[in-house]
């Protein structure tokens, strides 16, 4: 199995490569020209280095080129958490890679549905449910959407998976993954996956590890018992023991 991944220089990405490589898979990493990645991906064997100028300079014919031998496609991608990366173009960047990602597979027309995970926030609802959200949390969520470009990119991504891709497309099934607050482990550790989040995002957080995360990204992408019962949803993780921050 190939895999490309988006984000791939992140904290989390980083880690979801190597999970993938300790799996013995294949990995074409997508990152801009100026991205730090670990020097041995650049000799690897089994690692693909792909550098762009931008996501956004990437037509769906260079990119349906990139995927043409690829099983599946993971995003780890996410906002710098500055001023730049707030409220600095794109302001999209998650929605029109995965947008990018979509129309790619469906012009190549494998076959086989491409699998496709998003790494996204436990803060952002799955509309295709009825998940419980207190009304203060409502108004935060507002304000939000509002002052934060980036919550409100992380909502119009997933919204693109359900009603554009939707539960039964041909060439593309999708996989929405929800961590909470986000922590830095060494090593996996026990965690637990909920069709939606069992606490507030916001008054009650928990906690998942990057570690988890990616963990349960590379389930997703190898083990099909995994991926036929999340496919089309939108997971919330969390760790065991998340009232603990580490």
């Amino acid at each position: 199995m190939i895999t490309a991944v988006v984000g791939a220089s992140g904290a989390t990405g980083k880690l979801l490569v190597a999970q993938l490589l300790e799996a013995g898979q294949k990995v074409k990493v997508i990152v801009r020209s100026s991205s730090l990645i670990p020097e041995q991906w650049e000799s690897h064997e089994r690692v693909t280095v792909i550098r762009v100028s931008a996501m956004a300079a990437i037509s769906v014919d260079e990119m349906a080129a990139y995927l043409k031998d690829c099983q599946s496609v993971a995003s780890c991608l996410g906002h710098n958490p500055n001023l730049k990366g707030i409220y600095g173009k794109p302001r999209r960047l998650v929605e029109e890679t995965i947008r990018l990602f979509c129309e790619a597979a469906i012009r190549n027309a494998p076959e086989k549905p491409i699998r496709l995970v998003l790494m996204n926030t436990a803060g952002n609802s799955n509309r295709d449910l009825d998940e419980r959200v207190s009304f203060r949390q409502k108004i935060v969520i507002g304000l939000f959407r509002l002052l934060l470009p980036p919550h409100r990119d992380n909502e119009i991504a997933a919204d693109y998976l359900r009603k554009k891709i939707g539960p039964n497309h041909s060439f593309v099934e999708w996989t929405v993954v929800r961590p909470d607050s986000l922590i830095d482990e060494k090593s996996v550790t026990p965690y637990s996956l909920h069709p939606s989040p069992t606490r507030s995002a916001l008054f009650d957080p928990g906690y998942t590890s990057r570690s988890n995360v990616a963990h349960f990204m590379c389930r997703l992408l190898r083990n099909d018992a995994v991926w036929n019962k999340w496919k089309g949803k939108m997971p919330v993780l969390y760790n065991d023991n998340t009232t603990e921050a580490r």
